[in-house]
């Protein structure tokens, strides 16, 4: 086994959840990716409520779905 070391600023240990200063490296993947899930599912909101996606009933949203997957079957 490797071992490296990293430098890291206070906030984004802070921000990545770190509680020591030794982690495996699974540990260390699995805390950036929570952290970029985050910022994904952050600017998909932000998307879905500047194109009003995000006030759309469930019914609407239902009814989307009919439509692309009738579009689909139709293009086959």
């Amino acid at each position: 086994m490797k071992t490296i070391t990293l430098s890291i600023s206070e906030n984004d240990f802070k921000r990545f959840k770190i509680s020591s200063e030794k982690i495996d490296f699974k540990e260390f993947l699995d805390k950036i990716s929570i952290e970029l899930a985050r910022q994904a599912a952050y600017k998909c909101h932000e998307i879905a409520k500047r194109v009003g996606l995000s006030e759309m009933t469930l019914d609407e949203i239902n009814d989307e779905i009919k439509a692309v997957r009738k579009n689909a079957k139709n293009r086959s």
